[in-house]
């Protein structure tokens, strides 16, 4: 089992997350994180330090973001780059910190 990044990622992407990964399996977008489902240990670091609490351990992802499981495996699978450190937030990140259904502003480009 891995955790999941969810919703309220995009258009912020915090890496608080990034930083406490113990194995670095973070990849990122543009404006979105994804963790490569087979490289993360169910650790749980991740969890708690997320500032828009988009990221959920698969067995709890709600149901409303449930593509998002295929998301993560998909970008992190050779599409986007590892991030293995942290790094300033989007510079919209607190405008759409509490915005719901961003999913239409997910860009598939890989980050920088």
């Amino acid at each position: 089992m891995a955790y999941v990044v969810a919703d309220p990622c995009i258009k912020c992407k915090y890496t608080d997350c990034v930083e406490v990964c113990p194995v670095n399996c973070f990849y990122e977008g543009a404006n979105f994180l994804v963790i490569h489902p087979d490289e993360c240990i169910d650790c749980g670091a991740c969890e708690p330090v997320c500032p828009t609490k988009a990221i959920f351990p698969e067995t709890e992802l709600p149901a409303k973001w449930a593509e998002y499981k295929a998301l993560n495996a998909d970008f992190s699978n050779n599409k986007w780059p590892n991030i293995a450190e942290k790094k300033a937030p989007l510079a919209e990140a607190e405008e759409y910190k509490e915005k719901d259904g961003k999913r239409a502003m997910l860009e598939t480009a890989p980050g920088k």
